[in-house]
């Protein structure tokens, strides 16, 4: 008798516990159908230009507001492709959520960027153009529009003849090739200015811009009167010029339209050295990138091409807020100092 209650007094207490079992496993079922925080990886062209830190807050801020990760990172210069093939791969090798890349190849990303689609992440395309792949939406600057608005201020500038250099980035870089293009575009209907070198890159830093700019000036007889007017596509170019320029005594004789801003290509424009900038707006651009990739994880209907605009900085306008906001943002409610 005692035997029979034991045995029945076992049975219950293992029915109990299945029980039990069931219970806190249908919770734990329901706890892991939850929604999983969002992450975002978001890959620059490189890290170092202030170009790159005013994108990086803007998808920061992006971030807060839509409550998501981000996750920053990119190569340390602008030259590391292989660097950046490796971190899209890795990235998807993660499963983060979505990506938001900014590619340094507009060929060599394809494969990288399909595979991270083909895995069920969205990828979103900013600042330099892919040349195909399954991608959910481009944020840009309208890249041959901007390149053709400096062209336009150097024929305001310079109506007469004269000689022109182009200074170009680096080959496959889509964003200022469309630069360098439209620039040229806008040159071409007007011969009398005459576009005397076209074909040469200063490469990613601004080291490697310097020196291809010395020679290029040399080679032009820049100080005898062989150029009369130099542009530059982006920040490392323009600052690799203006360095050129003044190391030769030319800064401020030559007509020069650069692009993007830091503080020593606005002291140019201060001094006269640097006529005018085109300047792009990155804080939105990493803005609108972070919000693209989120809003398609979320359903919703993401724009195929988002222009983020370009503008022309001078001295005239230097001290305009819109323009001091461009140039000098206060980036640290975004990124940490």
């Amino acid at each position: 008798m005692r035997r029979r209650q034991l045995l029945n007094l076992g049975w219950g207490s293992l029915l109990a516990v299945a029980g039990c079992s069931r219970t806190s496993g249908g919770a734990g079922e329901s706890e892991s159908k939850a929604p999983a925080r969002l992450r975002i990886a978001v890959i620059p062209k490189g890290t170092t230009h202030e170009f790159w830190k005013s994108v990086h807050a803007g998808a920061v801020k992006a971030a807060r507001e839509l409550d998501v990760d981000v996750v920053w990172k990119g190569p340390l210069q602008e030259d590391d492709l292989k660097g950046q093939i490796d971190l899209v791969q890795s990235f998807t090798a993660q499963r983060v959520s979505g990506i938001a890349l900014a590619p340094l190849n507009d060929k060599a990303l394809v494969a990288s960027v399909n595979a991270a689609a083909q895995a069920g992440l969205p990828v979103v395309i900013f600042d330099s153009a892919l040349a195909g792949g399954n991608i959910a939406s481009f944020v840009a600057t309208d890249n041959r529009a901007a390149g053709a608005l400096g062209a336009q201020r150097l024929l305001e500038l310079a109506p007469g003849r004269g000689r022109l250099v182009v200074l170009r980035y680096q080959e496959g870089s889509a964003s200022t090739h469309d630069r360098e293009e439209g620039f040229l575009a806008g040159i071409a209907a007007h011969p009398e200015l005459e576009v005397v070198s076209a074909n040469q890159y200063g490469g990613a830093t601004t080291e490697s811009a310097f020196k291809a700019a010395e020679s290029l000036l040399l080679a032009q007889n820049a100080a005898g009167g062989g150029v009369s007017a130099v542009f530059t596509p982006n920040e490392s170019t323009s600052f690799g010029m203006l360095l050129a320029l003044e190391k030769t005594q030319l800064a401020g004789k030559l007509r020069f339209i650069g692009f993007d801003a830091s503080d020593k290509l606005v002291k140019g424009v201060e001094s006269g050295a640097i006529d005018a900038l085109v300047l792009q707006n990155p804080f939105n651009m990493g803005y609108l990138a972070v919000r693209a990739v989120v809003e398609r994880l979320r359903g919703k209907v993401v724009a195929a091409r988002t222009d983020t605009g370009a503008q022309l900085l001078d001295r005239k306008n230097l001290q305009e807020p819109s323009m001091q906001q461009l140039i000098k943002p206060d980036l640290s409610e975004w990124l940490a100092r």
